[in-house]
């Protein structure tokens, strides 16, 4: 999960904009924040605004899911003064200045996730799954009532996995195209508080709405590999992020706290593919307009994390777990985090930076701060940036660089050509577009 819904109570810009969404795109390199008067780009690696769109008469943008760094994007209506209808889905070509294709639903949208091949919707308690090139309908599929949009989706292009809840409370539905498989993981009892693949599909993060442990699942068996413990008190997840290599993942909570646990088994071996114990289971250039039109080849341009790494932290009382009662020596199996960053002050997202044991967090109120972690514990804060700012207030930027890497992103084509129809419920406009050369 790498978006962040803003609300009625956000941070507004120096031009009186309200800031109503913040989220990342597929390879974490940049960001995109939706307002009440369009969407802005920034770069993470240097941090910088790269672009802005202003719509001069209705333009809130509720949600704006990126294609990695190329000029497509998908945009979703929001505010007190929306763009487009929320129940809408608008494939924006900002080469073009203009919406070049269209999904409509009877119900509002809660999620939207792209990549090179796939588009897909998360409503209150439907998924559905289009192919990029003509917007066709591929699949579709009833959730439990998912009023977070909780909806991960592979970016890579060798392998093809969603994941998303299922019909019963707790259990994750993860679909591996590829394979022409389905997995249902009965990941907690309670209600479902977060989800997150790594790039490839092969691991899938969770947790519940009680917040105080992270589980990390294999998506083809569906077995847990760890259970890792974020707190003993109640929290309210707000993202999960999986590094490039699957070796660290993070979360963030409403407790102020970003936490991030090492997967490896051995301080110096980044293997992530070690099981652990836990409580028993129930069941890189800037966006431009004119970018290079060929989508990217899987994710060669995300930086690994090659370096060695610690391990996380368990309880010292570990030793009494024979003693105990299952349910209850397991508290003391679950592994800690490895290190951490605190004093958050606004709801936010993080994701693992492109230079080695490093980790950004984007905040609700504007904030956007990076971190390194190589050592474990408290994380040592790096820059701090604001990407909104107050009458009063100067934008802060780090200098220097174009951002690194470059990724790319396609037109897509024009006409409707085979593929599932819809159902009686939805409305598909996908404009003639020629494919440029």
């Amino acid at each position: 999960m790498s978006a962040l819904s803003t609300g009625s109570n956000s941070s507004k810009t120096e031009a009186g904009e309200q800031l109503l969404y913040v989220g990342l795109n597929q390879d974490h390199s940049c960001f995109a924040t939706g307002t009440s008067a369009g969407f802005r780009i920034y770069n993470c690696e240097p941090y910088r605004e790269t672009f802005r769109r202003t719509f001069t008469k209705g333009g809130g943008i509720g949600y704006v899911e990126m294609l990695f760094r190329c000029n497509l994007l998908a945009l979703v209506g929001g505010g007190m003064n929306p763009r487009y209808p929320p129940n809408k889905v608008m494939i924006w070509d900002d080469h073009q200045n203009k919406c070049i294709g269209e999904l409509s639903f009877r119900q509002k949208v809660i999620a939207v996730k792209l990549r090179r091949d796939r588009v897909v919707v998360a409503l209150l308690a439907r998924i559905y799954v289009y192919r990029f090139s003509d917007l066709a309908l591929l699949d579709q599929f009833n959730t439990l009532n998912n009023p977070k949009g909780l909806l991960a989706l592979s970016p890579d292009s060798s392998s093809t996995v969603l994941a998303c809840p299922s019909i019963t409370r707790g259990h994750v539905r993860v679909e591996l195209y590829d394979a022409r498989k389905s997995t249902l993981i009965a990941a907690h009892e309670a209600e479902l508080g977060a989800i997150a693949l790594n790039l490839s599909g092969t691991k899938l993060a969770t947790s519940s709405e009680k917040g105080t442990l992270v589980r990390i699942w294999d998506t083809n068996t569906g077995n847990m590999l760890k259970e890792l413990r974020r707190g003993t008190e109640r929290a309210e997840i707000q993202s999960i992020a999986f590094n490039s290599e699957s070796s660290f993942v993070a979360c963030s909570s409403d407790k102020g706290t970003v936490h991030i646990f090492s997967l490896s088994e051995n301080p110096n071996d980044n293997n992530d593919s070690g099981k652990g114990g836990g409580e028993k289971s129930p069941g890189t250039s800037q966006f431009s307009p004119n970018a290079n039109q060929n989508y990217p080849q899987g994710m060669a341009a995300a930086a690994p994390d090659r370096s060695p790494v610690g391990n996380n932290k368990k309880s010292g009382l570990s030793f009494v777990n024979k003693f105990l009662p299952n349910g209850v020596g397991k508290y003391f199996e679950s592994e800690w985090s490895y290190a951490q960053i605190k004093g958050i002050e606004a709801p936010s997202i993080c994701a693992f930076g492109q230079e080695p044991f490093t980790i950004t967090i984007i905040g609700k109120d504007g904030s956007f701060i990076r971190a390194n972690f190589k050592d474990g514990g408290e994380a040592e804060r790096l820059s701090y940036n604001r990407f909104l700012k107050g009458p009063d207030e100067e934008l802060k930027l780090e200098m220097g660089g174009d951002g690194g890497g470059s990724a790319g992103g396609g037109n897509v084509g024009g006409g409707m050509e085979g593929g599932a129809e819809p159902d009686a419920d939805e409305k598909v406009d996908f404009h003639n577009v020629q494919q440029k050369k």
